[in-house]
């Protein structure tokens, strides 16, 4: 199965956010794509395997608290989307009927 890379993630202009797993934390981090292309390569990995590694929290981390998972949440570009679905789209004003 083919992998998904940062510059497969980067070109299809999708967010990345870190999100910490503590139940009382929640933290929440928008990843910035292009710097971890600068820092690792455009052709690492952008799935959670291969990004989990890299990161911890912050917050729980200079409170003391336990090392716990990060996880990611993935959203597409929506308005992308919708402006290439709706490109060749003209009205018509024929009635029905």
């Amino acid at each position: 199965m083919p992998r998904k890379t940062l510059a497969d993630t980067l070109a299809a202009r999708e967010t990345i956010y870190v999100n910490c797993a503590h139940p009382m934390c929640c933290k929440s981090t928008k990843l910035d794509i292009q710097a971890l292309i600068d820092r690792l390569g455009r052709d690492h990995g952008s799935m959670h395997d291969d990004l989990v590694g890299l990161f911890v929290c912050s917050t729980c981390k200079a409170a003391g608290g336990d090392r716990r998972q990060v996880f990611f949440t993935c959203i597409p570009d929506y308005e992308g989307q919708q402006r290439a679905r709706n490109r060749d789209w003209k009205p018509t004003f024929e009635r029905r009927g």
